[in-house]
């Protein structure tokens, strides 16, 4: 690959500086070619704070353009210093200038990927309690996803609405994509809509289909339990996500469902030994799709983005706050995101 990966910093108090630092000292071969956006100062101190024993900490090299990647010497940490910290972050504090500070590095190299400038985009995890307190623009966000696809339809000169995107958390094991994302149980119940549906399966085949090089086996997990049984535990199954089903059947779609929530994970899921059934499950609501994922280890777990004119990863878990700072996160899912990111933009 000619271009490089990018690597968002991430919130400057949460881990994800250390398993940076991390994946570029344990993983050197999944990390050629990548460049960090973030803040020199606090890489450094990251580096430093996961240097093995009795050896010194990686250094790292400040760039001052993406031009310079290739001259980038082996075994150092190359960073594009991209946001305003004062100061390293105290860690495990939420901090309006770290969330500031996590909203550049987003910004600046998502719009370096849709110019071409380079070739994906990992971003390590962002608290969004630090996002709402940086206030402005920032705050106006609240999480990466609803972040990169503002900047993904100012791109494209189109509205927001009319650049639908949709989350894939995903390992080795199970792939699950959801209709909505960040809102309120009860405002996600409300989002279960034939269009929602329709449009979340679509964005699904397309984006799945792309990866497998052929048409995706999509099972639809149902709102109720046991998909409402028949309507005895509700009728959203029969009254919308079954006629969304049959609309994406007529366009040809590979689509099964609604099935029964509690066991349709089980079914996709790639065990030893068994094959799933399904390539990837649609779920209606975040955590309906993603404690099961997350369940089988967060270790190998990466979340995609799905429907963005650009290629984004990143890590199956938080910030992590309340080890942030003693050089304990473990930086496999951010490896797995990097690995994930430079297959999807070959």
């Amino acid at each position: 690959m000619t271009k490089s990966i990018l690597i968002t910093m991430g919130d400057a108090a949460g881990i994800g500086p250390e398993i940076i630092a991390k994946a570029f000292r344990d993983s050197p071969a999944d990390m050629a070619g990548c460049i960090v956006v973030g803040d020199v100062a606090t890489l450094r101190r990251a580096a430093a704070l996961t240097a093995a024993t009795g050896t010194p900490a990686w250094p790292v090299a400040q760039l001052d353009s993406l031009t310079e990647a290739p001259g980038v010497p082996p075994r150092c940490i190359p960073v594009l210093q991209k946001c305003e910290l004062l100061a390293p972050a105290p860690f495990g504090l939420v901090s309006a200038l770290a969330g500031k500070a996590a909203a550049e590095c987003i910004v600046w190299a998502a719009r370096a990927v849709l110019a071409g400038e380079a070739a994906a985009m990992v971003t390590a995890p962002i608290h969004k309690e630090a996002l709402a307190a940086a206030g402005g623009w920032a705050a106006g966000f609240p999480g990466h996803t609803e972040m990169l696809q503002a900047e993904a339809a100012a791109f494209l000169g189109r509205p927001v609405r009319q650049v639908p995107v949709r989350m894939m958390l995903a390992n080795d094991e199970l792939k699950t994509v959801l209709v909505s994302i960040h809102l309120s149980l009860r405002n996600a119940i409300e989002a279960v809509t034939f269009e929602n549906v329709l449009q979340t399966l679509r964005i699904t085949h397309a984006a799945v289909g792309a990866s497998l090089g052929r048409a995706p086996r999509i099972a639809v997990a149902g709102l109720n339990p046991h998909a409402g049984e028949g309507g005895l535990f509700g009728t959203e199954e029969q009254s919308i996500i079954a006629p969304a089903l049959a609309a994406a059947r007529a366009e040809g779609l590979d689509v099964h469902g609604p099935l029964a929530p509690d066991t349709v994970f089980m079914r996709a899921r790639n065990a030893p030994g068994k094959v799933g059934e399904f390539d990837v499950v649609v779920a209606m609501y975040h955590d309906q799709g993603l404690i099961p994922v997350k369940y089988l280890g967060v270790e190998q777990g990466v979340n995609v983005t799905l429907g963005l004119p650009l290629v984004r990863t990143s890590p199956d878990h938080g910030t992590a706050f309340d080890i942030a700072g003693t050089a304990q996160a473990d930086a496999s899912s951010l490896v797995a995101a990097v690995r994930m990111a430079r297959q999807l933009a070959a």
